[in-house]
């Protein structure tokens, strides 16, 4: 599946007063940086990383999911869906409990996690990927299958709120292939997937953001970002909260609507700061900033990696 592209190669402006947000559509032809050159789409792949009983007669399968689709990609499992647990005689048991998915963000090409963060109480938890069988144990020839629904590339909103992107696929994991070493969260290292972390990136009319500091405590990361407005009116560019991901496989990021968190309006020819934080344990390292930001037509976003894993 391509992204869908809908760009208008006319030029959007009103006379508006200083404090009006004014867009720009930029034209065709740009790069596309949520493609890594010669990929080809494998769809995302599963591997087991731990097999066990969590309770007597209830098989627990620890999971690393994999973006091989050769572009920026958010899954999840297929909607109120169980997965399909075969046992090596043939025999198949329903797997009712299915917590895979990357907890709606978008994840590079080549990337490889094993949870997210998501909200329990307003508090951000670490969720592990890993699907429940009542009824099994852990049997010699088993295989597991997770029907998921997949989304490719840019972030074009008013696409992606009617998922009318939506690709699918179904995950088999050969459950007698148990991997305990697996290296995160760069699996298949793909050409210009990943920046360094002070790339300027230009945004929504010409606009320029980048990453001019981060600083870490106990609590997580806290970064601020720049935006510089070169056009003659005030405006905005959306890059809701970025998550991050590091070495132990873990996105950590409550994803939200890329629009919906506040940033300040940056006025013609100058610069604003503000910050954004993702709760990253202060042990963990190797990490890398998952950012979108709003580029080409409003409410659309191109994906970018940044490397921070020497911060």
């Amino acid at each position: 599946m391509g992204v869908r592209k809908s760009l208008i190669p006319a030029v959007l402006a009103a006379a508006l007063s200083t404090f009006a947000c004014v867009y720009i559509v930029l034209p065709e032809g740009l790069e596309d940086t949520s493609a890594g050159a010669g990929t080809v789409n494998a769809g995302w792949t599963g591997i087991a990383t731990g097999v066990s009983e969590s309770e007597p007669g209830v098989l627990h399968i620890d999971l690393t999911i994999r973006n091989d689709t050769g572009r920026w990609s958010t899954m999840r499992a297929a909607d109120e869906r169980p997965a399909e647990l075969t046992l090596g005689d043939g025999t198949k048991t329903d797997c009712d409990t299915v917590l895979v998915g990357t907890g709606g963000h978008r994840l590079a090409p080549g990337f490889q996690v094993r949870g997210f963060t998501r909200s329990e109480a307003g508090e951000p938890v670490t969720q592990l990927i890993q699907v429940e069988c009542e009824g099994a144990a852990p049997a010699a020839g088993s295989k597991l299958a997770i029907d998921y629904f997949y989304f490719l590339g840019e972030v074009d909103y008013y696409v992606e709120i009617e998922e009318t992107n939506r690709e699918s696929g179904t995950m088999e994991v050969n459950l007698d292939e148990v991997m305990t070493d697996l290296t995160y969260p760069v699996a298949t290292p793909i050409d210009g997937v990943i920046q360094p972390a002070e790339t300027e990136i230009t945004a929504l009319s010409d606009n320029v953001v980048k990453l001019v500091d981060l600083q870490r405590a106990e609590a997580g990361i806290q970064f601020t970002w720049e935006n510089y407005n070169p056009f003659k009116f005030a405006l905005k560019t959306h890059i809701g909260i970025p998550p991050v991901v590091g070495e132990d496989g873990i996105i950590y990021g409550i994803y939200q609507t890329l629009d919906i968190p506040p940033v300040p309006l940056t006025p013609a020819l100058e610069k604003v700061q503000w910050t954004t934080e993702a709760p990253v344990p202060a042990d963990v390292g190797g990490l890398y900033v998952l950012l979108s930001v709003e580029s080409k037509k409003p409410r659309t976003y191109v994906n970018y990696a940044l490397d921070i894993t020497d911060k």
